[in-house]
């Protein structure tokens, strides 16, 4: 839609030998303007060359003669552009000028070049041009140059837009009328250029934007949002199979686009524009659209509402984006606290009445338009002791003022509207502070408190928060509760004090005596389900709710943790040990599997701000993966994923037990990056069996190396030019992931390739190795690829026997393989591991004599 169609460097018109970069030029595209006037069908071609050549003098001038903006100044040649503007020449005509325009603003570097071509009030006419917006090329052109106006905004050049003395604004006033265009492209465009004016510290123009345009802006706004929301909602509902999910997620990226350009305007800190958004959002959105529908009770009345799970999806956004103080504040103090029973007892027929004021808590629709109340205000804000011009009325008939008393009274009536928002602001934190009694307590009779407030339904929405984790069917509503508690506690605008009343888990505090127990056993009960075998709570569920009891019971000193919670805790510990004992099979398949689910959860830990931007959790739980939803958002299906589901939540829960009993981990993971031999360690080969092989690459590169093989690696190594009987390791990979073919036609030949662990269980393996090994003779390399072959037997059985260990099965004892012995209690200590600290560059002992790889197969002559 914004894309450039047509080439803009002009000079087709000129001849060969005239320099189109210079004065001389710019004055013949002058005389040529001054003959052709009127727009026509003969010279419509010859205008738009002559005004895109204009645009490259200019810019050209702007970096290398000032001579040039003299004379286009001295000339008004800007009103050409503005007459031939006027004419109606047709979209040919305007997209062309408008292109041209905002290619010439766009590179104008110079304060000075751009004073001259915004004094004369000549850009502000074009900006209230009537364009024929129903064109989308015009559309987008025209948007683009408001946009590029506006990032040109500054204290000093703020004053060519905002006329103080007739209080117009036209850059700002027709860029809102977009806000809701359909076009995307187009929408962003204004909040761009909003953001832009907002953050301009001029005091005059603020006040005016507070005063004139703020409260029809933000109330249609708001409006424009809600109703984005219930369409959602709709969405939500109305899906069949998850066939809604390409609407869905563009539904829900709109959603987070409109809260990050509200998060936007927020943390530019403007405070009386703060004042009237923040009143809008709790009283007009927030509260009587997305908390009112928390509460459980049925779809009866006028009252717009949305489904529990969009209500808690949208809320958790909500806090995860906007870090405002008193809006997160207010609103989390409605949700904990609060009841608002005072805005439901009012009768429907009263709420169109009282909408009409400020901070009533309703969603509804403004009575008047964005356009038809930027126009109302503009007429109500003429003075008529101004004799200046107005350059929104250039061409056109003025509209008759008020008189004096009627406008005084008027600005009257918006000065009390605006005061009564910030009084109502202001109002709100005491309101709900008042609602909750403090009392001088203990942390044990806090607890107690806690649950037996909810008991007496005094906190409904926040009844109806907890009483969502309870669904004994899916964690449908439970993963959503989970997120919103999780934003919450992790809002850096929160009052730590809110949450310490109802004893949410808060990360920064530093002490902790005591935990929310209600909240504490229904995430346990979330465990103990997940670690059942036919259990519905999904991946991201039970890693949520792992995070947020160690959150609530963690301490810098320890763990505060009551001895009965965590002998539940073992108990669905226990339970996901029984469960991965079911799904235990001696095939090569579980131990990839196993290894892989690790290497996961430990690289892509969760992130609650991602997850709470995919759509496709807002649908119910599905067991599919034909849909393309992430295996940790939905419900496993088949033997496989249940067993991966199974890996997974053992490895969560046995994490989590650990760390709240104060013990490190020992055993996993079952490769350790420290315990492995690495790229140029030094290693003592002497008494040590070694192959010499050429060493053949992908790429075609040949070496001459040493083949070694040890409990879980092979190695390439050439001598140590400085210590005979040691090598340097050239590179060193895991038997596990070696695969061995002979070659057909070389009976000394071997391709070897060894792959990288993969990130993900659908992660195509990366080779890390893929060479021919070429060896003296058939003999060297038949004995290379038996004991390669045992290797990758052995070193897999054993990582199996260090799983089948963590599950508490019986382990049957391994045979001296490839000459291991693991008969020795010092040998069983270092496996499955061989540790090469005397071995390292730097740390070994010269007089040392310790063989690393171990006398294997001894065939005659094969010492090298």
């Amino acid at each position: 839609m914004f894309g450039r169609s047509r080439s803009w460097v002009g000079g087709g018109h000129g001849k060969s030998s005239r320099n189109i970069h210079s004065l001389d030029h710019l004055k013949y595209l002058y005389h040529v303007l001054t003959k052709n006037t009127t727009v026509t069908e003969q010279n419509r071609n010859l205008l738009v060359e002559t005004i895109r050549s204009i645009t490259e003098i200019l810019i050209w001038g702007d970096q290398n003669d000032s001579s040039v903006f003299d004379f286009f100044l001295e000339k008004n040649m800007f009103v050409f552009f503005l007459n031939i503007l006027r004419q109606k020449s047709g979209r040919y005509v305007c997209v062309q000028l408008l292109q041209t325009l905002n290619i010439l603003f766009e590179n104008i570097s110079h304060e000075t070049s751009l004073y001259y071509l915004l004094s004369n009030n000549y850009v502000n006419s074009i900006i209230v041009h009537k364009f024929d917006f129903s064109d989308e090329e015009i559309m987008a052109y025209y948007i683009s140059f408001l946009k590029t106006l506006s990032l040109k905004l500054n204290n000093h050049t703020v004053h060519f837009f905002y006329n103080e003395h007739t209080n117009d604004f036209a850059l700002y006033t027709e860029a809102i009328k977009f806000f809701n265009h359909p076009e995307s492209m187009v929408r962003i465009a204004v909040r761009t250029i909003t953001l832009n004016v907002y953050k301009v510290d001029n005091q005059a123009m603020l006040h005016y934007i507070r005063d004139k345009t703020a409260v029809p802006y933000f109330s249609n706004l708001v409006w424009f949002i809600g109703s984005h929301v219930i369409e959602l909602d709709n969405c939500v509902q109305t899906d069949e199979e998850h066939r809604n999910r390409g609407k869905l997620s563009d539904l829900v990226a709109e959603h987070l686009d409109h809260l990050h350009y509200l998060n936007d305007i927020l943390i530019i800190n403007c405070e009386f524009l703060n004042d009237v958004l923040t009143d809008h959002l709790l009283n007009r959105l927030f509260l009587p659209l997305y908390v009112y529908s928390l509460e459980n009770q049925d779809k009866g009345g006028e009252r717009p509402k949305i489904s529990l799970p969009v209500s808690l999806y949208l809320l958790s956004q909500v806090f995860l984006i906007i870090h405002h103080a008193p809006l997160v504040n207010s609103l989390a103090e409605v949700i904990l606290n609060g009841d608002l029973s005072e805005m439901y007892a009012k009768p429907e027929q009263d709420v169109q009445r009282s909408c009409a004021k400020p901070s009533i808590r309703c969603f509804i629709k403004p009575t008047e338009t964005l356009e038809r109340s930027l126009e109302m205000n503009k007429h109500k804000g003429k003075r008529r002791v101004q004799k200046r011009p107005n350059y929104k009325n250039v061409g056109e008939e003025e509209d008759e003022e008020k008189g004096p008393a009627e406008d005084a009274q008027d600005d009257a009536e918006k000065a009390k509207e605006i005061e009564m928002v910030i009084m109502e602001r202001s109002k709100l934190p005491e309101l709900a502070s008042t609602s909750v009694q403090e009392q001088n307590t203990t942390d044990e009779e806090k607890s107690a408190a806690t649950g037996l407030e909810s008991a007496r339904w005094s906190r409904p929405f926040l009844d109806m928060v907890y009483h969502a984790l309870d669904s004994p069917d899916d964690d449908y509503h439970a993963l959503f509760v989970l997120c919103l508690l999780y934003a919450m506690s992790h809002n850096k605008g929160m009052d730590p004090e809110k949450l310490e009343r109802i004893q949410l888990p808060v990360p920064s505090e530093a002490e902790k005596t005591t935990y929310n127990h209600l909240l504490a056993e229904r995430l346990i009960r979330i465990m103990n389900n997940a670690a059942q075998p036919d259990g519905k709570i999904r991946l991201a569920t039970l890693e949520l709710s792992c995070l947020l009891l160690k959150q609530q019971v963690v301490t810098s000193t320890g763990c505060v943790i009551k001895d009965v919670h965590l002998a539940c805790l073992e108990g669905a510990r226990e339970e996901s040990v029984h469960l991965v004992r079911h799904f235990y099979k001696g095939e090569e398949i579980f131990l990839d599997m196993f290894e892989d689910e690790y290497r996961s959860m430990t690289m892509k830990p969760m992130n609650v701000e991602y997850l709470m931007m995919d759509a496709s959790i807002l649908l119910p739980p599905t067991g599919t993966p034909l849909t393309g939803i992430d295996f940790v958002k939905r419900l496993p299906c088949g033997d496989v994923e249940k067993t991966r589901r199974a890996i997974r939540v053992f490895f969560m829960l046995r994490s989590l037990s650990l760390q709240l009993r104060g013990e490190p981990e020992t055993q996993l993971p079952l490769t350790r990056e420290e315990d492995l031999i690495k790229t140029d360690d030094v290693l003592d080969l002497n008494n040590s069996d070694l192959i010499a092989c050429t060493v053949i690459t992908k790429d075609g590169g040949m070496v001459q190396r040493f083949l070694a093989v040890d409990i879980y690696q092979m190695s390439l190594v050439e001598p140590d030019v400085s210590r005979l009987g040691w090598g340097v390791v050239k590179f060193a990979g895991l038997l596990q992931d070696m695969q061995v073919t002979g070659v057909e036609d070389d009976s000394r030949a071997l391709n070897i390739t060894i792959h990288k662990p993969a990130s993900s269980p659908h992660s195509k393996p990366f080779p890390i190795l893929q060479a021919t090994f070429i060896f003296s003779d058939h003999i060297r390399c038949i004995i290379a690829k038996q004991r390669l072959a045992k290797g990758r037997i052995q070193a897999r059985r054993m990582k199996m026997q260090r799983i089948a260990a963590l599950l508490d099965l019986p382990i049957q004892p391994t045979t001296e393989v490839l000459g291991f012995g693991l008969g020795s209690s010092s040998s069983s200590q270092h496996l499955p591991f061989r540790f090469y600290d005397q071995c390292r560059r730097g740390s070994s002992d010269p007089t040392v004599q310790r063989s690393v790889f171990a006398s294997v197969d001894k065939v005659p002559g094969f010492r090298v």
